[in-house]
């Protein structure tokens, strides 16, 4: 199984629509066999959607995602594990071992909405690994 983290530093990046980096995870029999951090090349969440399609993951685990991202990822086959946190090595060992704390119902939209919503495990406007709560113009 293929499985990508949203990755910076060696955390869980909390913004998968500018996420730049991904480590990928190959494992075998609840074993991690391999990683590698790839650069995106991309944002967006349709990019980023396709770019992981491409590279054979089946398995998404991120921090804040917004809706679109979650269609479409669910339209590239990939199992979405949302409003995750913490060392991205540790997150893919509890997947695996079936132990993985996320929140399904995760998002972060920061277009055009109020201030009363949540990205991932923070509040809008605390500045989480690139998810500050910050509201560009579309």
């Amino acid at each position: 199984m293929r499985i990508a983290v949203t990755y910076e530093n060696g955390q869980i990046f909390q913004h998968f629509g500018h996420c730049a980096h991904f480590k990928i995870y190959e494992a075998e029999n609840g074993m991690v066999k391999s990683t590698e951090v790839v650069d995106t090349g991309a944002s967006g969440h349709g990019a980023l959607a396709g770019f992981l399609q491409r590279q054979g993951v089946e398995a998404l685990i991120c921090g804040g995602i917004g809706a679109g991202a979650r269609t479409a990822l669910a339209q590239a086959g990939i199992r979405l594990y949302p409003g995750a946190a913490g060392g991205a090595d540790e997150n893919v060992a509890a997947l695996l071992q079936g132990t993985l704390v996320y929140n399904p119902d995760a998002s972060c939209g920061h277009h055009g909405h109020g201030h009363d919503h949540t990205c991932g495990g923070h509040a809008c406007g605390e500045d989480k690994q690139g998810c500050a709560g910050s509201h560009p113009e579309k």
